[in-house]
């Protein structure tokens, strides 16, 4: 059986990219990956390790009705669902130069669902090297997990996720 879940939404796009690319380099025999509108609290508690990843959309769309990022379907699951001994790491999508002040804030939102609870999170980046203002996702000086920015650093994209790979993975229970 597998150990690791890569959890992703929304559905389509950058973040789907960026969790299919995490499964290549752990290797698909060793994960599963899913959008997280397709799976329920039980579907959690078959793995050990969880990498939810977590796009934080742009201003435009914060005046209008929530985008139904999968994510919004399943952080009620989210909550009521027993993660406990559980090892946790976390991605989020963002765009640092024109949302600055928001960078990859759900991924702050996430981590906030997740602190209190009996999981161990692992992951966390220093922010040098990235271009923003402000994030939930900056606690103590590092953020929570990985950042990343198709919008305008996509170059990097490859790199940042074996860098943090290579981290997490023997931090992750087999």
């Amino acid at each position: 059986m597998k150990n690791t879940l890569i959890l992703f939404g929304p559905q389509g796009g950058s973040t789907e990219y960026v969790a299919k690319k995490m499964q290549e380099i752990i290797g698909i025999d060793k994960c599963d990956i899913v959008a997280g509108r397709n799976v329920s609290a039980g579907d959690l508690e078959k793995y050990n390790n969880l990498i939810f990843g977590i796009a934080t959309v742009g201003t435009e769309t914060w005046q209008s009705k929530p985008v139904a990022s999968g994510w919004m379907y399943f952080t009620k699951t989210l909550e009521e669902s027993n993660l406990d001994g559980k090892t946790v790491a976390l991605f989020g999508l963002g765009d640092q130069i024109r949302y600055s002040n928001n960078f990859v804030d759900t991924m702050g939102d996430l981590y906030e669902i997740l602190k209190n609870r009996d999981v161990r999170i692992v992951g966390g980046v220093d922010p040098a090297g990235y271009e923003f203002r402000d994030s939930k996702a900056l606690v103590d000086g590092k953020f929570v997990g990985l950042p990343i920015d198709e919008d305008f650093e996509s170059e990097r994209t490859h790199a940042r996720i074996q860098n943090w790979l290579s981290g997490i993975l023997p931090e992750f229970r087999t």
